[in-house]
Order: structure tokens, then sequence, then C-alpha cells
């Protein structure tokens, strides 16, 4: 903060900018979902108890492991035989949340016969970014090599993340048997990120932030949904806008949703209910 006095005596303050029109503060307000969303603890609550009632009927298919480490994990919820696969990828800004949280949404894409599989990975501090990207990869390898013997079509598929897990479902377009993404209330631009509190587990490089960006990377000619909800924060909607028209002017088939009344968390009982828009959107996806 910068102090300039007055020849009258009188001071005002000035404050530091960071990034675009924000200081410090107001930067980490604005990527601060959990403090925007006043009942966020409840609504997590809510998705850990569904998430318990959907594993306890896929007892078998529960903490695959896709490597050695301890979050390198996937839980799989099988489908239609000869259906395609969603993988969904967990947020919570690459530092938070785990794959157990989010169990609940397999039910949507399970009502339109999808097999589903839910991606753990390590987080930050622990990895760096270019590690947790690079875990996802060896995830989706996996379910290549593997996912046939539960009757999945390895050669159709979808990936799915929320928040910084829309960031590293974008950041896979480009492997192989991938056909799409849909994208949830993501982050498609590191640099404010590298500006924020959040920076402090994951010390963004500036190599990172321009290749790890999806804003700032060639873009993957495959179909991407980008969603978010019109009561997110403004940073959220407004990075989600830029990279659908980013897409759109590279004439690369996609749509863009803002969902009315849905927030940052309320967002994903989109994708859980088996006629939510989301779901209807990964449909539309998988036939595009």
């Amino acid at each position: 903060m910068i102090t300039t006095r007055l020849p009258s005596g009188w001071s005002f303050l000035m404050r530091e900018i960071v990034y675009r029109e924000f200081s410090q503060e107001d930067l980490d307000a604005a990527y601060d979902n959990t403090r925007a969303v006043f009942e966020s603890a409840k609504i997590l609550e809510g998705f850990e108890i569904r998430s318990a009632e959907i594993a306890a009927a896929f007892p078998d298919t529960m903490d695959i492991p896709y490597g050695t480490l301890p979050r390198e994990k996937i839980d799989y919820f099988p489908g239609n035989p000869g259906s395609p696969i969603l993988v969904f990828i967990h947020g919570g800004y690459w530092q938070m949340r785990r794959k157990e949280t989010f169990r609940f949404l397999a039910k949507g894409p399970l009502s339109l016969g999808f097999h589903v599989a839910s991606v753990g990975y390590t987080l930050a501090p622990n990895a760096s970014l270019t590690e947790i990207v690079q875990e996802i990869r060896s995830a989706l390898d996996f379910l290549r090599k593997n996912a046939g013997r539960f009757g999945a079509d390895v050669s159709r598929i979808f990936v799915s993340g929320w928040s910084a897990g829309a960031h590293l479902a974008v950041s896979v377009l480009s492997e192989k048997n991938v056909c799409g993404a849909l994208a949830i209330s993501g982050i498609y631009d590191l640099l404010p990120i590298s500006k924020s509190y959040l920076n402090k587990s994951l010390s963004l490089s500036e190599c990172e932030i321009q290749n790890l960006s999806p804003m700032r990377s060639p873009c993957i000619a495959k179909p991407v949904v980008v969603a978010c909800g019109a009561d997110e924060l403004p940073e959220l909607r407004r990075q989600s806008l830029e990279f659908a028209e980013l897409r759109s002017r590279e004439r690369i088939p996609g749509y863009f949703a803002e969902l009315p009344g849905k927030n940052h968390f309320s967002i994903l009982e989109e994708l859980e209910n088996p006629n939510g828009i989301l779901t209807l959107l990964l449909k539309i996806l998988s036939v595009s």
C-alpha cells in the first residue's frame, strides 16, 4: 500500500495493483471460492454423504491403483458394455480436496450408460503442476490398457473436471483416444493464480504459466463444453467465457453454458442429476 501526502496535510491511500485492476487483497478474494459461497461447507458435507452411498454399490472397483504414489488411484464405476468412459478430475486448486468427495457425480453419466473413472492425484506442494498433469496422463494410459475388462470402449474417452480439475481435463485433450472434454468452472490462465495466495503451494514457474495455461497454449481441435455458474465469482466466469471465445475464434466445435442460479459448488448437482444440464451437455458432447 502506498501513502501519498497532499499539500493540505490530508493523505489518501493508493492500492498497489498486482494483476489487471486487482490489489493483492482483491485478487486473493477474486479466486477464493470457498469464502464466496457461505454454505460451501454444508454443500461439501452433502457431497461426502452421497458419495459414500454410491461407493457402497461398487465396493470392488474403488481405489484401483494406477501408479505407486498414495493418491494415484481411480474409483471406477462400470457402465453399459461398449459405452465410452468419462474420466472425472476433482478440483481444489491443485492443493485441496480428494476424489472420494466427488464419487456422487457418477450418477448422471451412469444414467447415460457411460463408464465413469474418478481420478486421484498428488497435491501441491508434494507435486508440481507439471507432475500433476503427468499423473493424469498416466491415469489415462492405465484406463486405455485396463478399462476394456469392464466392458468399456477405450477408444472413446471423455475427460471432465471441476475447477482445477477442469484445467487438468483440458490439459490432457491431446491424449490418445480422448474425444472431448466437459470443463466445469475451470481455470484456463495461470497468470492470476501465480500472483495470488494460491501460488504459495504451487510455486508456478514461468514455463508452467506459459505451457500449462490452456489460454496461452495452442488449442487442441477436439470439442469442449465450457460451463460455469451464473452465480460464480466474476473471475471464474471471465476465464470460462474468454476460453470459450478463444476456441470459437479457432473454429473448434464446442459449447459455452452459463448455468443460472448455480454457484461454484451447486453447479455439480447438474452432473449428478440424470436430467441435469451438465448431464445433457455430456450426452451432446459424446455424439458431436
